[in-house]
């Protein structure tokens, strides 16, 4: 699901829905979303709930349509401010109180938005790297940042904008907006001698007041001093920036080790660009910045894989590029010296380019025999790197005979997932559906693993480390989908399928348009997406967003059992098929 939804506490009775336990209200008016108190930034809001379907349900004295069962979710528009809405269904009676928040930066009683300061956190840059100061404040004030016995102006930015949330897209409304209760001011300088430069202070005059608020300190890093770090988590995220609302990049494997060249609050800034947290690595005192070189490269077969073996002088960051029919490893701070590649006739790669491209980047290119790719894995063996390339699985025509399959049922335990009108949770439905389409696939031959079998929490980490575990050749990740405030809840519908890698891409866009075809199901649409359940690599993952629980008529599709038995049978007929034009 897209996003968690609250409930009102007014359930006492339970029922069940489709073979699964779901909720019942004691009254027979039920809201469901949005949760008493609710505050948003979007322009308008869905109230999902239920009430027997004789009778009418009124919202603000408006009659609302209802599905069949008696469910509703009319969106109605929001001031900004609290809006109060009341639901009466015959002698029966709720009010809820929403408040829209404004969704532009709000200037203190200094001027400034506080937010926006950049930087916030204490920095170290390069020498004569250019350092960027930020704020935005009231359209006539005049804006500066001071450091030590230096000040530098900030000018306003014309026809500056503000991004939504990479959300906004899932409702299609993801266009810029104009900023407007603010100006953008920005400035720039670079700094050539090492040292500390002290706090950066923004100073803001308006009329005859002048206010003052501190950022962060700013440092210049000596180039003949700079640290060197080794990763010490399993995985290392590496972002594009730092913070996590940056893009992520390819995981650096544990062991690989990287000179710091910059620093912002807990981040660090690695040679090759990429930025990781403190707390994944260690600092190796002493160590000099890293550069290796290379020489020999050595293939070897292994069962259901290949493994490439990098014998390096330090492990070295990495970066990973897949396209159709070929596969790209990208090693950083490296120098080769290499002559001899051994590498017979393989299974998967036909064969092996490499290139430097620059003075301290090598990249190796696998060209591959087919489209298609099964799985990868990265690991270090003391300073020697390690790349697994899976083969394709040996399957028989018609079934899925030899297939290893995980199937994740999102959710569980006092994680909820999205929710029915009626208080029917996501979790449950996930479940019900992943048991029979287990049994679908098994019927055809796989071999079938599920995260969870019962109705337990089980955390993102816990279940991407399940996948890594068992190595699969396909994974997926089973669940029913929700909308961001500003969504129109009673008019989308539909499968939704999310993808990363480019290896289940393919995947992902044939099982969307089959369930579409097969099932006369509405489209949501095929999503790249980074979330936890769509970056395993060890196998091509997809997450499944099999309908809207939030919509009141998908909402009964989804929950009859029936209409489960028949959505298992089509995924694992797809499945079938799709593994069977690889």
């Amino acid at each position: 699901m897209m996003r968690q939804l609250g409930v009102l506490p007014v359930m006492t009775g339970v029922l069940l829905v489709g073979g699964v336990e779901g909720v019942q209200a004691q009254s027979s008016l039920f809201l469901a979303y949005p949760p008493p108190n609710h505050e948003t930034q979007a322009e308008r809001i869905f109230l999902i709930g239920t009430a027997p379907p004789q009778g009418e349900v009124l919202i603000n004295g408006e009659v609302v349509a209802r599905s069949q069962d008696g469910h509703f979710a009319p969106s109605f528009p929001l001031q900004l401010g609290e809006n109060q809405f009341t639901l009466r269904y015959g002698d029966e009676q709720q009010t809820i109180t929403i408040t829209r928040v404004k969704s532009q930066p709000q200037l203190n009683e200094n001027g400034l938005a506080p937010d926006s300061l950049t930087p916030q956190r204490n920095i170290a840059r390069l020498p004569e790297e250019r350092i960027c100061f930020r704020a935005m404040a009231a359209p006539n004030a005049e804006v500066s940042v001071t450091l030590g016995d230096s000040t530098l102006p900030l000018t306003p930015q014309p026809d500056s904008t503000l991004l939504p949330s990479n959300l906004a897209v899932l409702t299609a409304e993801n266009d810029p907006t104009p900023l407007q209760s603010a100006l953008d001011y920005q400035g720039c300088l670079q700094v050539s001698q090492p040292g500390n430069l002290g706090t950066a202070t923004f100073n803001i005059v308006t009329g005859n007041e002048r206010r003052a608020m501190e950022g962060g300190a700013v440092s210049i890093l000596s180039p003949a001093n700079l640290e060197v770090v080794e990763v010490t988590a399993a995985s290392g995220v590496a972002r594009t920036g730092p913070g996590t609302s940056y893009s992520r990049l390819t995981p650096l494997p544990q062991g690989s080790r990287a000179t710091v060249t910059g620093r912002e609050g807990d981040w660090l800034r690695l040679r090759y660009g990429a930025w990781i947290r403190e707390n994944e690595t260690r600092l190796l005192p002493g160590a000099a910045p890293v550069t290796s070189t290379i020489r020999s490269i050595l293939a070897r077969q292994q069962e259901g894989a290949t493994e490439v073996v990098f014998p390096l002088e330090f492990p070295v960051p990495v970066s990973v590029q897949q396209r159709d029919r070929s596969f790209t490893l990208t090693l950083h701070n490296i120098t080769a010296q290499t002559d001899t590649i051994w590498l017979d006739d393989d299974p998967l790669i036909r064969r092996l380019d490499w290139e430097q491209v620059t003075p301290e980047t090598i990249n190796y290119t696998f060209q591959l025999k087919s489209d298609q790719q099964w799985g990868y894995d990265l690991r270090y063996e003391g300073s020697s790197l390690i790349l697994r390339l899976d083969h394709p699985p040996e399957t028989q025509a018609g079934n899925l005979q030899g297939l290893r399959i995980v199937l994740d049922p999102g959710h569980g335990g006092e994680e909820l997932g999205a929710r029915g009108p009626n208080g029917y949770p996501e979790k449950s439905v996930n479940l019900a559906v992943s048991r029979l389409l287990q049994q679908e696939l098994e019927q055809r031959g796989a071999t079938v693993y599920l995260t969870r079998e019962t109705d337990r929490e089980l955390g993102l980490r816990e279940r991407m480390d399940y996948i890594a575990e068992v190595n699969p050749d396909l994974a997926f990740s089973v669940h029913y989908n929700a909308l961001p405030d500003d969504g129109d809840a009673m008019n989308t519908a539909g499968v939704g399928m999310f993808w990363y890698h480019p290896q289940a891409h393919d995947l992902a866009v044939f099982l969307h348009n089959y369930l579409v075809e097969n099932l006369e199901r509405p489209s949501y649409g095929v999503f790249w997406n980074n979330l936890a359940l769509t970056r395993p690599h060890a196998a091509p993952t997809v997450l499944m967003e099999l309908g809207f629980m939030i919509n009141p008529r998908e909402f009964e599709w989804i929950t009859r059992e029936e209409e489960q038995e028949r959505l298992a049978d089509a995924l694992a007929s797809g499945i079938t098929e799709w593994v069977n034009r690889r």
